[in-house]
């Protein structure tokens, strides 16, 4: 018998310490189920009504090929249809007059934004906006338009998270607030009194809203860096404040940056204050939450759960305001870039559309792979929608 060479054992040693050897799992929590495929237009947004309708928004500063609506319902699992109709999506002449230089808003009129491939105009006054539509005759039936002391020409508004309760106004009609997650970096949170129609913000050009210096994100192991333009050098992420959600009944308002894992808190009273020292106040009233991963979009249940997309562990996670601790709920190899979340029926609803591999973010070129996805998983612990509260 030949006798057994260095080699021959150190290769036997090293398979069997190999079948022995931690490797990380790559998953955790419930299977994803994919609900939609988007073969053709990036969505960045899902909202999911109380009879079951799914509507996504597509914002054409993002990708150039978003032309043909802005808001869509989703009609079968891989088609959308305008909504609440084309011409809404598509006004006469354009969302951007292009004969005059520099090229000026039409009647959409849309944020600016260097991190886009597609024409961008300082905004004005009666493009930002909030508009209500009527579900059940898919009519437009609200438009509040934002002064422009409000929605700045370089404002990037965002998320937006409203309480409908009667008594939190003077109006009675409820409350929106509002991310302004501007790149420049101007960034704030906007209330808006859905009865008098008035605005205002709150949190100016604070940290608490602000991307943090130097912060670099990694995702699916590729690091992501800011292109603020076309041959221009890169940088950090410089978006500001984008998820927002609500908690305790609508009385706590929760919100992160993208540019950023900071999860931070105010009472809505802070907000709310409108009065000579209202921003002093609402400044020293902000509370840290702790880190809770890189995130964008955010989305609470009736557990008290904040959920948040983890991009650089391919997850979502959640934050317990109950005891303050963070954990991981859903992880997957297919999970990236989080955009938005949504939850009915106890499900949560989540979309990923590869941001990060768009022209706005290192190399610059377009690495996205199609179709884009929107998936859904059980809810943990059987959270619910807080509803009719909020939206």
């Amino acid at each position: 018998m030949r006798p057994t060479s260095i080699t021959d054992a150190l290769l036997s040693s090293s398979v069997a310490v190999a079948q022995q050897i931690a490797q990380d799992p790559g998953v955790r929590g419930p299977p994803l189920e994919i609900t939609h495929l988007y073969d053709d237009q990036m969505p960045t947004g899902i909202a999911v009504s109380e009879s079951g309708r799914l509507f996504s928004n597509y914002p054409s500063g993002l990708d150039a090929n978003n032309t043909r609506y802005q808001v869509a319902e989703l009609t079968t699992n891989n088609t959308e249809t305008p909504y609440p109709n084309a011409e809404i999506n598509s006004p006469p002449g354009g969302a951007i007059n292009y004969t005059t230089y520099p090229p000026t808003p039409m009647d959409l009129g849309y944020r600016p934004s260097t991190n886009s491939n597609g024409t961008l105009v300082p905004a004005s006054y009666g493009g930002p906006k909030l508009v209500a539509v009527d579900l059940a005759t898919n009519t437009i039936n609200q438009t509040i338009a934002l002064p422009t002391t409000v929605a700045y020409p370089d404002s990037y508004i965002n998320d937006v998270r409203i309480d409908l309760r009667p008594n939190v106004t003077a109006s009675g009609q409820g409350v929106a607030y509002i991310t302004d997650s501007s790149q420049q970096p101007r960034n704030g949170i906007i209330i808006v009194d859905l009865g008098t129609k008035e605005a205002w913000r709150h949190l100016d050009g604070t940290a608490f809203v602000s991307a943090e210096k130097q912060h670099l994100t990694y995702v699916w192991g590729e690091e992501v860096y800011f292109v603020p333009g076309p041959g221009e050098p890169f940088t950090f992420d410089p978006t500001g404040a984008d998820g927002i959600a609500l908690l305790d009944g609508g009385d706590t308002i929760v919100w992160s940056i993208a540019g950023g894992r900071q999860l931070y808190s105010i009472a809505n009273q802070y907000l709310l204050n409108r009065g000579q020292n209202s921003e002093v106040e609402a400044q020293a009233n902000v509370m840290s939450l702790g880190q809770k991963g890189q995130s964008d979009g955010l989305m609470q249940d009736t557990n008290q759960y904040v959920y948040a997309g983890n991009s650089e562990q391919n997850a979502i996670n959640i934050f317990n305001a109950r005891n303050s601790t963070v954990t991981t709920y859903v992880r997957n190899p297919r999970i990236g870039w989080t955009d938005s979340l949504w939850i009915s029926n106890q499900t949560l609803y989540f979309i990923e559309n590869q941001l990060w591999r768009g022209k706005g973010y290192y190399p610059g070129t377009d690495r996205r792979v199609k179709p884009y996805v929107l998936y859904r998983v059980p809810t943990a612990d059987g959270g619910s929608r807080v509803s009719p509260m909020e939206i």
